[in-house]
């Protein structure tokens, strides 16, 4: 006659294999990060803090030519966003021109460092372009651009041009073509 084995041998072999498999999905997943997300969209985890003066400035700002894009007019564009460094007093900056008819004539990517602010200049950012410090003013939903030396942001622009000058406000987001 055979001998079975005892009925809690079978049992056993399965909890093991069970605690195996848990063991190396754990490991295997324990070192991922998850970004949380709702409905398949991402949610933006911040670094920092931003500064109220961050947030008022942060949105879409372009040239006077933009709002006749559709006829052909050329337009530079400006991209603000919270960068979230420097104890939150940092913003970055992406300048486009129009690239749908020709070749963009303007492109650059920087960040800017809050300078201060009041009621009668606005919001005033700085950064370092071309062993010049450039500003970005912003104030009553206009941006102003400019430059201790008039001719260091013409080295991001072709043709002679600069984006040193005057951005309104955008109330979404910049279309790029």
């Amino acid at each position: 006659m055979i001998k079975s084995p005892p009925r809690y041998a079978c049992h056993s072999r399965f909890f093991v294999g069970i605690l195996t498999t848990s063991i190396a999905l754990l490991a295997l997943s324990g070192c991922n990060s998850v970004t949380p997300s709702v409905n398949n969209q991402t949610i933006q985890q911040p670094n920092a803090a931003v500064t109220p003066a961050v947030q008022t400035v942060v949105g879409d700002y372009a040239s006077d030519g933009y709002a006749k894009r559709a006829q052909g007019y050329d337009w530079v564009g400006v991209m603000i966003r919270a960068d979230g460094a420097d104890n939150g007093e940092q913003i970055d900056i992406k300048v486009r021109a129009r690239g749908d008819v020709k070749k963009p004539t303007c492109h650059f990517d920087g960040k800017a460092t809050l300078m201060g602010q009041d009621e009668a200049h606005g919001v005033i950012f700085q950064t370092k372009v071309n062993d010049s410090t450039a500003f970005f003013q912003f104030k009553d939903d206009a941006l102003t651009i400019d430059s201790q030396d008039k001719y260091a942001l013409n080295y991001f622009c072709s043709g002679g041009a600069s984006f040193v000058g005057e951005y309104q406000k955008l109330e979404g987001d910049l279309a790029l073509n």
